[in-house]
C-alpha cells in the first residue's frame, strides 16, 4: 500500500451557498450554510486515504470545538493523527462563498496552522517512512521548505500545491519533485497566462509540473518531453471547493502505485470530477471503488498532445 505523509493545514470550512457571490459592499441572501472539515492539507490527506493510501497528517488544530471535530474527522477517514498537534487558541477557518455555478471565493484565517513553524524529530522520522510528502502553502513557508528539504534528504518524493499563490523561495523549488498549480497559480508564479508557456517556465525550477485547468482537465509537463493534456470528464459542477485537493491526493496514490503518468492523471481527473458533483470539501471526496468505476468511462482515458 502506498504510504503518504501530509504536512499541511486543517481548517473548519464555514460555507455559505448563494445564487451569486456579492460584489464589494453588497449583501446577498444565501440559501444554505454548513460547517465542513477542510484545509488544503487535511483535504489532501482525506482524498489520498479514500483513494487507497495509508496516510498520516502533520499539522495543528486549536484547543476548541472546531479542533476536536477536525481531528475526529481525520481519524474517521483513517488518517493517522498522532503527530497532529493541539495548540492553545482557535483552529484555522476558511470562509467560503459557493455560487450556483459551483464557483467559490475563499478567505482563510490560519489560527493554529500558523504555529507550525518547524518540524520535530518525530515529524522527520515519519516523513522518512513515506513514499510521498504532500505540501501546500497554508502553513508558514519556513516549515514547508523544511519539510521539502527533509523529504529530499530522506529520498521521499515531494508534491507541492502552491496555494495560496505566493513567491516561492529557490530552496523550496530546488527540493520539489512535482509542482501542481492551478492555471491561476501558474500565471501568478510565472506572469504567463498561457498554461503551456507557464508550465515550460516552471520546468526551469522543478522536474515535473501538472497545471490543473478546471473543466478543461490538466496539463502535464516534464523536462525532456512534450507537454500533454488530459481532458476532464464532462459533469455538472455543484461545488468545486475541493476539486484540486482531491486531484492531488488521488494523483499521489496513483503515482505511488506505479501507474503510467497519463493513466495516473486520468484516474485523478475521475476523482476530481466526482468531487465537484457534491457539496463540501472532505465530504465530497470519492472512495477508491467510485474512482475506479468512473475511470473506466471511455472519455477519461486518453492523453492528447498539446
Amino acid at each position: 500500500m502506498t504510504s503518504i505523509v501530509v504536512l499541511g493545514s486543517t481548517n473548519m470550512d464555514l460555507v455559505a451557498y448563494v445564487p451569486r457571490a456579492p460584489a464589494r459592499g453588497e449583501t446577498v441572501t444565501g440559501r444554505a450554510f454548513r460547517t465542513i472539515p477542510g484545509g488544503k492539507g487535511a483535504n489532501q490527506a482525506v482524498a489520498a486515504a479514500r483513494a487507497g493510501a495509508e496516510v498520516a497528517m502533520i499539522g495543528a488544530v486549536g484547543a476548541d470545538d472546531f479542533g476536536a471535530r477536525l481531528r475526529a474527522n481525520l481519524e474517521h477517514c483513517a488518517v493517522d493523527t498522532d503527530l497532529l498537534r493541539t495548540t492553545g487558541g482557535p483552529s484555522g477557518t476558511a470562509h467560503i462563498v459557493v455560487d450556483d455555478e459551483g464557483g467559490n471565493a475563499i478567505v482563510v484565517v490560519p489560527g493554529a496552522n500558523a504555529t507550525v513553524t518547524s518540524l520535530t524529530h518525530g515529524d522527520e522520522a515519519l516523513i522518512g517512512t513515506a513514499d510521498a510528502l504532500l505540501l501546500q502553502l497554508e502553513l508558514p513557508l519556513s516549515v514547508v521548505a523544511e519539510g521539502a528539504s527533509t523529504a529530499r534528504r530522506l529520498g521521499v518524493r515531494t508534491v507541492l500545491t502552491p496555494s495560496p499563490a505566493q513567491a516561492l523561495p529557490p530552496e523550496l523549488l530546488a527540493t520539489t519533485d512535482l509542482l501542481v498549480p492551478n492555471e491561476h497559480e501558474a500565471t501568478a508564479l510565472t506572469g504567463l497566462s498561457d498554461p503551456v508557456a507557464a508550465a515550460r517556465a516552471l520546468l526551469r525550477d522543478v522536474p515535473e509540473v501538472v497545471v490543473t485547468l478546471g473543466a478543461s482537465g490538466c496539463l502535464y509537463a516534464a523536462r525532456g518531453t512534450e507537454p500533454v493534456t488530459v481532458p476532464a470528464p464532462r459533469v455538472r459542477a455543484v461545488d468545486t471547493t475541493a476539486a484540486g485537493d482531491t486531484f492531488v491526493g488521488a494523483l499521489a496514490v496513483a503515482l505511488g502505485e506505479g501507474r503510467p503518468v497519463p493513466e495516473a492523471l486520468a484516474w485523478s481527473q475521475a476523482a476530481a470530477a466526482l468531487s465537484v458533483q457534491r457539496e463540501g470539501a472532505s465530504t465530497s471526496m470519492p472512495y477508491r471503488a467510485e474512482i475506479e468505476a468512473a475511470f473506466l468511462s471511455p472519455d477519461s482515458l486518453e492523453a492528447d498532445p498539446v
